[in-house]
């Protein structure tokens, strides 16, 4: 797919077919991630790629709407140290931010569908992937094969006008 059809063809997935996603898409998916830019190439973050079905089962008890976590082929837990303070705290987030876009990006183009979540309980989240207490699973995104029709540009999306949001020189 081209970016600009990867782009519009992009949307959040939450019902995956029983199709598994294979390596090769799942290891592209996720160098998308590690290629995304980061505030002066801090790189704060850690992926953890999740395939096993009982993990996924797991894993969508962390947050209320996490059910499609555990339906998905797999999942990527996106883990940053806890901030020592609010700047690198914003940062961290940014950062994720734009790892995860390049990973929802990385997919589309592969017509492969993701939908994100977050993680409330992270103790539960903690435990069942490993992850050292001095950092916190700040989301996760579900990927899989779109259950009720397949990626595709958008041609009407459900956005606020574009005059209304794009101001030219002011607001």
């Amino acid at each position: 797919m081209e970016t600009w059809d990867a782009l519009r063809a992009r949307r959040n997935v939450r019902d995956y077919t029983a199709d598994p996603v294979s390596g090769d898409d799942l290891d592209r998916i996720v160098e998308a991630g590690w290629r995304a830019p980061s505030a002066s190439n801090r790189q704060h973050w850690d992926f953890v790629l999740v395939t096993d079905r009982a993990q996924l089962t797991d894993l969508a008890t962390v947050w209320p709407s996490a059910g499609h976590i555990g339906r998905a082929a797999a999942a990527i837990a996106l883990v940053v140290p806890l901030p020592v303070d609010e700047r690198q705290k914003v940062l961290d987030q940014y950062d994720l931010g734009q790892a995860t876009y390049a990973m929802m990006l990385a997919a589309a183009d592969r017509g492969i569908g993701t939908g994100h979540s977050s993680v409330g309980d992270q103790a539960r989240a903690r435990a069942i992937l490993g992850v050292p207490e001095d950092h916190e699973v700040a989301y996760l995104l579900g990927v899989g094969h779109p259950a009720d029709r397949p990626l595709r540009p958008v041609k009407r999306p459900n956005r606020r006008p574009f005059d209304e949001v794009v101001h030219r020189g002011r607001w």
